[in-house]
């Protein structure tokens, strides 16, 4: 069984939850994990007047995702930093290009799930994983959340991301934050929680 964990960082934040998310699916007996991110679309000197350059090049371990990868996983776990309450720019234009896969049913049945990050605690975190969810819906996928069983979400003795919708983290708004370890534990949670629905989904 396949679990795709496919993302968009532009600091590493998010990169940071997608592998925690990865390696708490690996920690499911037989499933392979598999870690993409989508095309960036800024250009170069954009990236550099955004002081990303180096970030960007940290990533270049990371395979760029092509469209045909979602359909041949069993499982997908998104992850998207948050521009205005919704996904980013580039994870959108990614999704805009899965209208074949939509023709022909091809996410019809997979479990989907989303995690995020934004500059604030309440910089729109969960209503960017709900708004994601209309597109995962969209294709038929089954919605995987982040369970209350996680009880790291019930945390107040600190500021922390993650929710029910899924897990996320805070960077700060100079991007100096990076996530927390309950936040991390969350993404690895979410990412074991995923592969486990999945194989349920696909022991038929």
């Amino acid at each position: 069984m396949k679990v795709l964990v496919v993302y968009y960082s532009m600091y590493g934040h998010v990169r940071h939850l997608a592998e925690a998310a990865a390696e708490g699916a690996r920690s499911v007996n037989n499933v392979e994990v598999v870690l993409r991110r989508v095309p960036e679309t800024l250009p170069e000197e954009v990236i550099e007047k955004m002081g990303a350059v180096e970030a960007q090049q940290q990533q270049d371990d990371v395979p760029v995702c092509t469209v045909d990868e979602l359909g041949e996983a069993d499982a997908i776990i998104f992850g998207t930093p948050t521009r205005f309450g919704n996904m980013c720019g580039q994870m959108r234009q990614f999704l805009d290009a899965t209208g074949q896969l939509w023709m022909n049913g091809a996410l019809i049945g997979k479990a989907g799930s989303v995690i995020a990050s934004s500059n604030t605690q309440h910089g729109g975190q969960e209503s960017t994983i709900l708004s994601f969810h209309t597109t995962l819906l969209h294709h038929g996928m089954v919605v995987v959340g982040l369970p209350y069983s996680f009880k790291g979400q019930m945390l107040t003795d600190q500021i922390s991301g993650c929710s029910p919708y899924g897990a996320s983290t805070i960077a700060g708004g100079d991007g100096s934050r990076f996530p927390s370890e309950n936040e991390i534990a969350g993404a690895r949670f979410q990412g074991e929680h995923i592969a486990k629905i999945a194989k349920k989904l696909t022991s038929e």
